[in-house]
């Protein structure tokens, strides 16, 4: 009978990914049914959890972040209804992808401290890599004719960069000590 070994390393890089995975889905589910704030009713509202996929980005790693952004738009997508094959699967599942995966590359905890002079830095990632995002799925649905692109840059900004810069780095260092005590043994990031 074969058995099979798992060592510490691969333990601990399957942590980070599985918890990507559910936090995609908490995500998306959160985007849908979790936003009562309606900046354009049934379309756009605030998103008050858009800061999950860069802190997943900066605690997990940027593959994690990116994963959190992606499948959490697709997921968001199909239960809000809004789900266009080309626009939610190639630009706003990327954009917001990115927006998880750019913090993630720049900051790693594990490299360095968390200062304050960290914290504004985090915030300010957070502001360029979602201006990028919103004028990037703002074209894409001035393209497909769904909104003007100044008119959705505006209330597609007020949903998803306020709470980023806002969210991420007030929830990093909490986010942080909680996994450190969920999982002492440590893990690697993905």
């Amino acid at each position: 009978m074969k058995t099979t070994t798992m060592s510490l390393s691969e333990g601990n890089t399957l942590f980070p990914i599985v918890l990507s995975v559910v936090a995609a889905a908490a995500t998306g589910v959160l985007w849908a049914y979790a936003n009562p704030i309606q900046l354009v009713p049934g379309v756009i509202q605030w998103r008050i959890f858009a800061f999950l996929p860069p802190l997943v980005g900066i605690l997990l790693g940027w593959r994690s972040g990116f994963i959190c952004g992606y499948i959490g738009t697709i997921v968001w997508a199909l239960l809000a209804g809004t789900f266009i094959p080309a626009h939610s699967l190639i630009v706003d599942g990327i954009m917001v992808g990115l927006t998880g995966l750019v913090p993630g590359l720049l900051f790693d905890p594990s490299k360095s401290s968390l200062t304050r002079s960290a914290l504004f830095k985090i915030a300010a990632v957070c502001l360029g890599i979602g201006l990028v995002m919103v004028v990037a799925v703002s074209a894409s649905l001035a393209y497909l004719g769904i909104f003007p692109f100044w008119w959705a840059v505006g209330y597609l900004g007020l949903s998803d960069i306020v709470p980023m810069i806002i969210g991420t780095p007030l929830l990093v260092i909490p986010a942080l000590k909680i996994l450190k005590g969920a999982h002492p043994a440590g893990f690697g990031r993905f």
